[in-house]
């Protein structure tokens, strides 16, 4: 009960972090944490019904591939922002490569 509480908790804390920051690293930053919080959910649903451990390590997995992608896209996202001189979300007009 505990670690739901917890997941609940971390996601949470990363909507409110989506919802109100506005400089872009920041913003990822939030949902590197909502995707912990899904990860920890997702462990703690398989300790507790006894589910099969390798369908439990296979969605982990692509929990991680997404935030992979995640990470790269913001990063270039971030990069090609910085060379405009705008990181700030309320800034972002357009983004073209």
């Amino acid at each position: 009960m505990n670690s739901l509480i917890l997941a609940c908790t971390l996601v949470s804390i990363g909507i409110y972090g989506v919802l109100t920051r506005k400089e872009l690293v920041a913003v990822l930053a939030s949902i590197e944490v909502m995707l912990g919080g899904a990860q920890l959910l997702l462990a703690a649903y398989v300790a507790g019904t006894g589910a099969a451990a390798g369908s439990a390590q296979g969605i982990t997995i692509l929990v991680l591939s997404v935030g992979g992608a995640e990470a790269a896209v913001g990063l270039a996202l971030l990069v090609a922002l910085v060379r405009r001189g705008r990181t700030r979300t309320d800034q972002i007009e357009e983004v073209r490569g």
